[in-house]
């Protein structure tokens, strides 16, 4: 409830507690004002008492809704007794002077809190009766004209009670309707947060997924790479220094030397490389999209392959394991592009497209035949199944696109997570 609609319950729960006593004290004044002299007939010692019982009744109402809180306004048995007794002292007031039927109206403000629904058309009438009697010229009727003159009152007043009565009802049954609307969506916006708490948890378990299985992703990986770089490396040093050993000359075994020391140059940078991949250091201090554009720079300085790196869409922070993960399949794309593709340009894409991220490699290189390369790498080894798998750990998915001669087309779409 906003603090306007406790202004305006606070100032309604006023008028219900010190309204009669203000349409009371109306019509004792006027009723007094309109005598000359102040009239010492019996009716009029009844009148007093009448309205002395009136206060005494309106005190003890409040009473009992100051002691009942929250339930005073709800239609009771005590409550109905409560609006038949004014009625009655409203009513015989009214028959000692006309001014007092201000105090009958006061059974047109409460009569839907007080009374039950099936009542509260009669409270409504029974009202209406004293107030058109007052209004035809006071009670009791006398007189043909007088009557006829009451009954259009009556009407007047009735239809017009049961009209506010009628707008009344349908207002506090969209009141009713609005409040169980409004309840219900607190209800769907609770069971849509717990869907999004259970989300994010499971959101948390697969990034854990993902990093577990990424260890073992990463051990075969780098010794994929020491196989293919280093463990060749150190072979080639091997069979240049047995060269050297047999060497007939100087000259010949300078020449094998100098081979054994570029190959142990070449071998240790792909050390150097290797353990670099190894963890993501470039994301320490940069976000993806800096890092990418990092490492296809130093991929073409390296290769002398012509590189380019285009981001496009909003770019995000994203969580840790989904920009770990592209980097990875940036950095194995690369690689296989570097020893296999013979390309002369290459293309790396980062896209954010709302809740997903999509990386592309392309580069025109020589291609394969991707079903073939699949098969011979089923049995082990990194390769495009490790890829996939990679990819596969943050729910994310691997597609190729090569024909031999038509150059290589990869593409990584993974969900959108945000960084915490």
């Amino acid at each position: 409830m906003t603090t306007a609609d406790r202004q305006i319950e606070r100032r309604w729960e006023q008028l219900h507690t010190w309204g009669p006593y203000g349409l009371l004290g109306v019509g004792v004044v006027l009723a007094v004002a309109s005598a000359p002299e102040i009239d010492r007939s019996v009716q009029w010692y009844t009148a007093w008492d009448l309205v002395g019982a009136a206060i005494a009744l309106q005190l003890g109402w409040q009473g009992i809704r100051s002691g009942r809180p929250g339930r005073g306004r709800t239609p009771s048995r005590t409550g109905t007794v409560y609006y038949v007794l004014r009625w009655a002292l409203a009513f015989a007031l009214t028959w000692i002077d006309p001014f007092f039927a201000f105090y009958a109206a006061t059974g047109y403000m409460d009569a839907d809190e007080l009374l039950p629904a099936r009542c509260q058309r009669l409270g409504l009438f029974a009202s209406a009766v004293t107030v058109a009697g007052a209004q035809a010229g006071g009670l009791p009727l006398h007189g043909t004209v007088q009557w006829i003159l009451f009954a259009g009152l009556l009407a007047a007043n009735s239809g017009l009670q049961l009209v506010i009565a009628h707008i009344t009802g349908q207002e506090a049954q969209r009141t009713r309707e609005r409040t169980a609307t409004i309840a219900e969506l607190e209800r769907t916006n609770t069971a849509l947060q717990q869907a999004l708490d259970e989300n994010a948890a499971l959101h948390a378990q697969l990034l854990l997924q993902a990093r577990e299985a990424g260890v073992a992703d990463e051990r075969r990986r780098l010794a994929a790479e020491i196989h293919d770089t280093i463990a060749q490396g150190l072979t080639g040093i091997i069979a240049q220094l047995q060269v050297v050993a047999n060497a007939p000359d100087l000259d010949v075994a300078r020449t094998h030397l100098e081979r054994a020391s570029d190959l142990a140059r070449h071998s240790l940078g792909e050390a150097r490389r290797s353990v670099h991949n190894l963890a993501p250091v470039a994301l320490e201090h940069d976000g993806l999209p800096e890092a990418l554009k990092k490492t296809v720079a130093e991929w073409g300085e390296r290769t002398g392959v012509r590189a380019e790196f285009t981001v496009t869409g909003t770019v995000e922070q994203l969580h840790d394991e989904v920009a770990a993960t592209l980097l990875r399949l940036a950095q194995e794309a690369l690689s296989n592009a570097a020893r296999h593709a013979r390309a002369s340009r290459v293309g790396v894409t980062l896209s954010f497209l709302g809740d997903e991220v999509l990386l592309d490699i392309r580069d025109d290189g020589r291609g394969f035949d991707p079903q073939a390369v699949r098969r011979r790498t089923r049995t082990g080894g990194f390769g495009l199944d490790g890829m996939r798998a990679r990819a596969e750990r943050v729910a994310g998915a691997l597609t190729v696109e090569s024909a031999p001669g038509q150059g290589t087309a990869l593409s990584a779409h993974v969900p959108l997570i945000r960084r915490e």
